[in-house]
This record gives C-alpha cells, structure tokens and sequence, in this order.
C-alpha cells in the first residue's frame, strides 16, 4: 500500500505543478510547447519503466502474477503504448467537442486537466473491476477479447468519427437539471445570471469529455488486461498514458486529417489483442511480439499516410 500511495501522490504532484504553477495563466499552446510537453510526459514514461524494473526486483510490490522483473517491464512498456495508440481517436473527439461548444483555445487546457482528474478516478476503479473479474472468472477473458474484435470491426466499417455533442443523451440530461448558458465568462465552469446559477460551455464540455473517455476506457482497459493482469502495472501505464494525453492533443489535433490510415492501425491492434485475449488458455504470446505489432501498425498508418496520395473526391 505504501507503493500505491506513493505513486498517487507523485501524480497528485506532477499535476499540481501543471495546473497551479506552469500553466497558472491560461493562455494559447502552441505547437511548440505542446510538442516539449509531450516529449516530457513520453519521457517520463518510460524512465518509469526501471522503477517498475527496480520495484520487481526487490519485491516491494505485490507481484500476484509472479513476473521477472524483465517481464513486468515488457508488459509495462506494452501496456503504455497500447493506451498512448488508443488514445489517438480520443483526441479527436476532444476535438469535435471543443469545436461543437466553441471553447476558445485559452481554455481549453483548464478543462482538459480536471477531466484528467476524473479520469484518473474512474479509470482505478474500471480497472480495479476488471483485474478482479480476470482474477475470479478466467472465461471473462473472452468476453473481453470478443468484444475487443468486434470494436476493431465497427472501427473498419466506420469511415469517419461522427459526433455531435449537442444531440448526446448526455447533453440533453443535462439540458433538463441544471441551467445552462451559451456565455462564456473566461475560465469559470459556472456563472450567476439574474440571480440564478448556470453551467457555462466550459462545463458541459467537461461532462461530455469525461463520459467518453469512460467509453474509451471499455476499450483500453480489456486491451491492457490481455498483456497483464497485474493491478499495478495496468494502472501505472494507463494513468502514464493519460497524463500525456493533454499536450497530445494539442500536439496532434491540428494533424489528424493528414494521418488518414491510422484508424486502421488502431483496427489491427485491437484485433491482434482480440486475439491474444481469445487465445491466452492456448498459446504464449511473447511480449516483443506485442510490442512489435503495436510499433508496426502505428508506423504503416502515419508511413501510408504521407506517401500515399489522397484521391480527388471532387466530381467533375
């Protein structure tokens, strides 16, 4: 346990550090920036990977599954990037909803980081429930990897990510409790108007923000489950992923349209741990053999992407 709380507070830390002293003043990320920050987060990461290493081998945390040291940081790795890679459809949506409630850029930094918070919450307890169920019931597993299979399905049929925020169910809940205004007053999520309480946009994009990343979560979390049942490690990646998720986006989501092909990167990593999930009883799938997949499916759709020209849609 004093891992665990260890751990929380170091991420209790980094995130103050980001909200309450280098990003006090709200302002406009640059790509630049964004690009630094995404590099530190990234970095961070990884340099995560030998306290997972050093944490194994001295036995100070719980090890259920009984993996070397060398193991666990394979899984971790893995784990990691199969959230980071997951996470790319995230970003777009942020996007769309960013755009569907007009959040001025200024802002939108302040939004995502309290809907990391919640993030952080909702996924230790996903994942809490699902370790347990793999822990319990082995044939959950392939519950998990059939509906990881048919996601990768929808993900091909699917040309396009269509969404619109203002005609969710969850907007129009929303709608019904609580008054809400069109006016954004600077950063504040809630304003006084004519003595009466109202959720601003920025609010109502938190809400949204935060319920689809828990839909993103139903597939993230049974593809990190099929590398590792170990609650630690599923926890620690996920949670290294999301942190990194903020600068990402503002890194990547001006360039989204130009990386075309990715979707079907996405589809064959989902599929490919589909399958190890289904087949887990039966064969021992390699940890590198993940983590090639993973690297080769993400680098053919950014390659396919810039090399292969877009056809004129354009009828003449």
């Amino acid at each position: 346990m004093l891992i665990w709380a260890t751990y929380l507070l170091l991420i209790g830390f980094f995130l103050a550090l980001d909200l309450g002293i280098l990003n006090r003043r709200d302002h406009v990320i640059r790509s630049r920036e964004a690009a630094l920050w995404t590099s530190l987060w990234v970095s961070v990461a990884l340099a995560f990977s030998f306290v997972i290493h050093w944490l194994f081998t001295s036995g100070l945390i719980d090890n259920p599954t009984e993996l070397t040291p060398g193991n666990a940081v394979l899984k971790y790795i893995t784990g990691y990037l199969i959230e980071l890679s997951l996470s790319i459809d995230n970003v777009f949506v942020i996007a769309v909803i960013f755009g569907a409630f007009g959040i001025p850029p200024k802002y939108q930094h302040r939004v995502l980081f309290w809907g990391i918070l919640g993030a952080i919450f909702f996924r230790a307890f996903m994942i809490l429930f699902g370790v347990t169920l793999i822990n319990h019931f082995d044939w959950i597993i392939y519950v998990f990897g059939i509906f990881l299979l048919y996601t990768a399905y929808k993900m091909l049929k699917s040309d396009e990510i269509k969404y619109d925020p203002e005609k969710s169910f969850v907007f129009r809940q929303i709608k019904k409790i609580y008054p809400l205004t069109t006016r954004i007053d600077g950063n504040q999520f809630f304003i006084k108007r004519m003595g009466i309480t109202a959720a601003t946009p920025l609010f109502i994009a938190l809400i949204v923000i935060e319920l689809t990343d828990i839909l993103f979560a139903l597939d993230s979390i049974p593809a990190i489950l099929a590398i590792t049942a170990d609650p630690f490690i599923v926890f620690s990646s996920n949670i290294m992923a999301i942190l990194g998720l903020r600068s990402m986006y503002f890194l990547i989501s001006r360039m989204l349209a130009k990386f075309r092909f990715i979707n079907y990167s996405l589809v064959v990593i989902l599929a490919f741990v589909g399958i190890k999930m289904l087949m887990s009883h039966y064969v021992d799938f390699p940890e590198w053999l993940s983590l090639s997949v993973i690297v080769v499916s993400l680098l053919s759709g950014v390659l396919a992407s810039l090399f292969i020209p877009e056809k004129d849609k354009t009828v003449e």
